[in-house]
């Protein structure tokens, strides 16, 4: 049972724990913390919390539970406010989508990370934001990667993986660099790429037409296009070294594929669509 649950930030993410838990009844008192009153404020009215404050350091105390669910940019002050505040029995954790920049912050302000800290990313989420987004179900057969360090604390570690495992998720354990490594290929270059289409779409003199006879095809690859761009600027940013390579590796696939067309290779290009089709099936619909 947490006795406290402290949710700094109360969108997509954080609200739906804050909803899993209490549908879960394993939480007494859930308080939010963020800088947006109206936000707040209907995350009261439909209950996903019971109070709030804008001060984190009055949203820690005391709270045996706190998950930081704030943009990557604002990770550093966070940790800054929740200083010389918390508990002595308490457990934090995170949900950034990039573990390097989070653990240099901590060690910044702690001096080193510490153990009561567990890095953590939950693999879901929609392209909607707000707490108006959120639904309990959100993690419900979802992967949750935890990275803790060295020093991590097994019980914080075991409590984390708890948690989220009442939020209905399955958890996994990985290494901070290859963490990173593999988002930066399964997530943040898809956002990027999504992005990148429909703004060089949306600059062309037909943008009008090309939206107006947009297909299934269309709208489905650029749905996280609609995600919010602050945030996926702060991720980006965040994890640029090995986003980069990424980056670098596609557009050499690019040029690839543009000379196969340019050369009419049909059967190198049948390769390349059975290939792909294969391993989507495999290790996106077939995953168990």
């Amino acid at each position: 049972m947490i006795q406290k649950l402290a949710i700094i930030g109360v969108g997509l993410i954080g609200g739906s724990m804050a909803q899993a838990l209490r549908e879960e009844g394993v939480v007494q008192e859930i308080v939010g913390c963020g800088r947006g009153k109206p936000n707040l404020q209907k995350a009261v009215e439909l209950g996903v919390i019971d109070h709030f404050t804008h001060d984190v350091s009055a949203a820690v105390q005391g709270a045996d539970f706190v998950v930081l669910a704030v943009p990557l940019s604002a990770m550093r002050k966070t940790f800054e406010a929740m200083l010389d505040h918390l508990a002595e029995d308490v457990v934090v954790t995170d949900v950034g989508s990039v573990k390097g920049c989070v653990i240099r912050d901590a060690e910044q302000v702690f001096g080193k990370v510490p153990d009561f800290f567990v890095p953590g990313h939950p693999i879901a989420g929609t392209e909607r934001s707000g707490v108006d987004a959120a639904f309990p179900e959100l993690f419900h057969n979802r992967r949750v990667i935890l990275t803790p360090i060295e020093n991590t604390a097994q019980p914080a570690l075991e409590r984390v993986e708890q948690v989220w495992q009442q939020c209905g998720a399955e958890t996994t354990r990985m290494e901070i660099t290859h963490h990173d490594e593999v988002l930066a290929a399964t997530s943040h270059l898809p956002h990027m790429l999504a992005y990148a289409l429909v703004d060089s779409l949306a600059r062309m003199k037909e943008n009008d037409e090309i939206f107006r006879y947009a297909a299934g095809g269309f709208r489905d690859f650029t749905r996280i296009a609609s995600s919010n761009p602050t945030m996926w600027r702060d991720i980006c940013l965040a994890n640029k070294e090995a986003l980069g390579v990424m980056l670098k590796r596609f557009a050499d696939e690019l040029h690839d594929l543009a000379k196969i067309l340019e050369t009419e290779d049909s059967d190198g290009l049948l390769e390349i669509f059975n290939r792909a089709k294969e391993a989507r099936d495999s290790y996106i619909d077939g995953i168990k």
